[in-house]
């Protein structure tokens, strides 16, 4: 199984969203249709919308939990280990000035 980043996930959750939105414009463009191949397609397309956002909320909880899961997890190293911290922010923020200053 391939696992996403939330990064990943959120601009996922974007794009599903977008999909969504933009089905459900084409359902509503097709509302005087009264076909019954154009009534049995919009029945199936509904249930499938319908699928699709409870996964999509699903989707969107799990990557939130996540993202707290990490902030908790990151929250619980610098209580933990503070100076440790300390000396990793000040690694980084040397790299990064070394990095500027090259400019």
């Amino acid at each position: 199984m391939i696992e996403l980043t939330v990064a990943q996930k959120e601009k996922l959750v974007g794009e599903l969203r977008q999909v969504v939105a933009d089905a459900e414009e084409l359902l509503k463009a097709t509302a005087d249709d009264a076909s019954e191949g154009v009534a049995s397609l919009r029945a199936r397309l509904q249930q499938r919308m319908s699928d699709a956002r409870v996964r999509l909320m699903d989707l969107q909880a799990s990557a939130t939990d996540k993202a707290r899961a990490a902030g908790h997890a990151a929250d619980d190293f610098v209580h933990q280990r503070p100076w440790s911290a300390v000396a990793m922010g000040a690694g980084v923020g040397l790299i990064v000035g070394l990095l500027i200053g090259r400019r």
